[in-house]
């Protein structure tokens, strides 16, 4: 039986190996939580969520919604998951992070292809191999990569949002609603008037921050801002941002408020629920401190306080082909994070096509070849050179992907358009022999 080695199972790895595994390759799957653990993982499952539990939005007007509609129809085990397992968010999908790991968990360790192994991985072994150990990768498999790509030394910081226990908000200074009341109410709202949010915004400029290593603002990736670093750009930077009012009628007024903070749920139970946007490196007594000026969390329960931590990432277009193939040594891919992908739903994508192709390349079947006009192929290509100047993280969307060639008025009527036309082709593609395994 043909083997190839999957190292890590995070988002990316884990679809990788449900994808070569359902096509009948053996998977030997490495994690090493929680014999080790990360600074940011809090448990040994699979496909863990360290930042938010969302994954952004679930409509076809939005290159991610598209995104995940490839996925869904190409068998995606992440995907499905996230459904099964979906909370209520609006026009989001977002999950409850216990059950969306434990599902994925589950269903690789119970996969009879699959042998998964509970260790470090301290080189990159023989044969066909899948590096997909993330940004906080360890210091081992950190050293390999770096002998294989010298020209990976980049690193940006990322931060991880608090979460609060719901029964201890204050509900009086909160209500539930969606902006413009898209889908159902299932965000609390913790409005701020100006005198609350300047003198929020003055403490939040100053807090103290916890010590990290060669910290440095310019290094953060604008996708996952600390608040504390979007403060200090400005006075009403926070409010074009994560705490817009812009859409959020408060029902004991009739008007829009000054600021508005977001909590979203985090579990199924409705018991948990995180501060949306509010990434932060602040030390664990001043996140108290400072986010308990906010009125409606003021006796807030902090069950889990927000972290910092540095990620890694490729020169990926120097380094990886459209496949996510080590140009030097094709028996080499990587996958997730670490390649430039930004996003849960990106990097399970990155895993998902990864595992399609090396499925094909194993078993000597025709390569997909996913091109630009799909939101899966858009993103290997740009990955792999499609970038512009010095390369950056990349979430999905519709600029990398190829234009229709003809107008069409709206810019959600095209990007329905651009879906339609995606999702197309990834029927066609599905008649490929590496689908009718």
């Amino acid at each position: 039986m043909n083997t190839v080695t999957v190292l890590g199972a995070g988002l990316a790895g884990s679809e990788c190996a449900w994808q070569l595994a359902k096509r009948g390759i053996h998977v030997k799957l490495y994690e090493m939580r929680p014999e080790k653990s990360t600074p940011a993982h809090v448990t040994g499952g699979f496909a863990e969520l360290v930042c938010s539990n969302s994954l952004r939005s679930d409509e076809l007007s939005n290159a991610v919604g598209l995104l995940k509609a490839e996925m869904r129809k190409m068998g995606s085990l992440i995907m499905e998951s996230a459904d099964k397992t979906a909370v209520p968010a609006g026009g989001a999908l977002a999950v409850d992070r216990t059950g969306f790991s434990e599902y994925i968990t589950n269903a690789l360790e119970n996969h009879p292809n699959v042998e998964v192994v509970r260790e470090e991985a301290l080189s990159i072994p023989d044969g066909e191999v899948v590096v997909a150990t993330g940004p906080l990768s360890s210091d081992a498999i950190a050293d390999e990569i770096m002998k294989l790509c010298p020209d990976s030394d980049l690193h940006f910081y990322d931060a991880v949002a608090p979460i609060v226990a719901i029964d201890s908000v204050d509900m009086e200074s909160a209500f539930f609603a969606s902006r413009y009341d898209k889908g159902t109410a299932d965000y609390v709202n913790c409005p701020m008037n100006k005198d609350e949010y300047l003198a929020f915004w003055q403490e939040l400029t100053t807090a103290k921050e916890a010590e990290i290593h060669g910290f440095d603002d310019a290094g953060v990736f604008e996708g996952c801002m600390p608040i504390e670093v979007m403060a200090r750009r400005g006075v009403d930077t926070m409010r074009f941002g994560p705490l817009k009012p812009v859409g959020l009628i408060d029902p004991r007024t009739g008007v829009e408020n000054y600021a508005v903070v977001q909590l979203r749920k985090d579990n199924a139970d409705g018991t948990l629920y995180n501060i949306v946007g509010f990434q932060t490196h602040l030390t664990w007594g001043e996140q108290k401190r400072v986010f308990s000026m906010i009125p409606a969390l003021k006796n807030a329960e902090f069950v889990r306080y927000g972290v910092m931590h540095r990620n890694t990432f490729l020169n990926s277009p120097k380094l990886l082909d459209r496949y996510y193939r080590l140009r030097s040594d094709e028996r080499i891919s990587f996958a997730g994070q670490m390649t430039g992908v930004e996003g849960y739903v990106e990097s399970a994508a990155s895993g998902m096509l990864v595992g399609i192709e090396t499925a094909a390349r194993v078993l000597e079947l025709p390569a997909v070849n996913f091109p630009q006009e799909t939101a899966i192929g858009a993103l290997s290509l740009y990955i792999s050179g499609g970038s512009v100047g010095e390369f950056q993280p990349m979430n999905i969307n519709f600029g990398i992907v190829s234009p229709l060639g003809y107008r069409v008025k709206g810019k959600r009527n095209k990007n329905a358009e651009i879906s339609k036309r995606s999702l197309e082709i990834i029927d066609e593609l599905m008649n490929g022999e590496v689908f009718k395994i």
